[in-house]
């Protein structure tokens, strides 16, 4: 497997505003979803503009939480989007909350027309804390498999990577029990192991995951990326891993056609979130 980066794209705001810790990207209709990981309002990315959708409302008066204010802990931390089936045929997308803290126990259903179904996740996410055996869950990527959702833990720091499968309809209901769990051996590079950031699932069952080694203290806390890339799946063996030249903290990852598209974290608040196409060469 190669991944070569084809296009780059700094993303604001038609205001100027830069989007922030872009974590997650799905498609929504004729616009790419991307979420902010410490902002209550999504970016909605048409052509050459970018506008704000409000996901949740604002938490002790804030829209948006950082480290350097203290509200870091306040941050609704939506890290996956998954593309769901609707009611009429059209795909919505559910974005997922990392679990983290109990600050990051949210989920949105976000609908074709743009209107937005808060959800409660606390249960549910304790669940598959518990049945990965993980002291602290904290889930970054997400896709459909068949009728379950496979829900990723991103691991790190001596934990393994692991998933999830958890029936939709129930999710949706909140109700979901794990079906199944998987842990997965990534690898490292030079001593820092890989995690998981997203994932997205490929025709024949097998899955394509964004991957990380972040020299962090913990699988929950930030840390300087050595390295990142693309792993494929199946089941719980790696089939194979190519790395990025560059390393781009890939936090997102969607299909575009015959490329992917895929959403870049630095990690600092004040640099907009860079948008990147992907060529897989299989």
């Amino acid at each position: 497997m190669r991944v070569d980066v084809v296009e780059q794209r700094s993303l604001r705001f038609d205001d100027g505003g830069p989007v922030r810790a872009a974590s997650a990207v799905a498609r929504l209709g004729g616009a790419w979803l991307v979420a902010q990981d410490d902002a209550v309002h999504a970016a909605l990315v048409a052509g050459s503009g970018v506008t704000r959708l409000r996901l949740l409302p604002d938490v002790e008066g804030r829209s948006v939480f950082g480290e350097a204010d203290g509200t870091k802990h306040l941050k609704p931390d939506l890290e996956a989007a998954c593309p769901v089936p609707g009611p009429d045929g059209r795909p919505g997308v559910l974005l997922l909350g990392s679990g983290s803290t109990p600050a990051r126990a949210r989920g949105c259903l976000v609908r074709p027309d743009r209107s937005v179904e808060v959800l409660d996740l606390a249960a549910v996410q304790a669940r598959v804390a518990a049945a990965l055996g993980v002291p602290e869950l904290n889930a970054e990527g997400a896709c459909l498999v068949g009728d379950r959702l496979r829900w990723f833990h991103r691991g790190g720091h001596g934990e393994a990577p692991g998933s999830a499968d958890l029936d939709l309809a129930a999710l949706l209901a909140g109700e979901a029990e794990v079906r199944a769990t998987t842990a997965y051996d990534l690898g490292d590079v030079d001593g820092v192991a890989l995690a998981v950031t997203d994932a997205l699932a490929l025709p024949g069952g097998r899955v394509l995951v964004s991957v990380a080694a972040e020299d962090a203290p913990d699988a929950v806390a930030d840390g300087p990326v050595v390295a990142t890339g693309l792993a494929l799946l199946d089941g719980p063996e790696l089939v194979d891993l190519a790395l990025l030249p560059d390393p781009h903290k890939v936090e997102g990852l969607a299909p575009d056609g015959d490329a992917y598209v895929a959403v870049v974290d630095d990690d600092d608040p004040e640099r907009p979130s860079t948008m990147l196409r992907l060529r897989v060469g299989w």
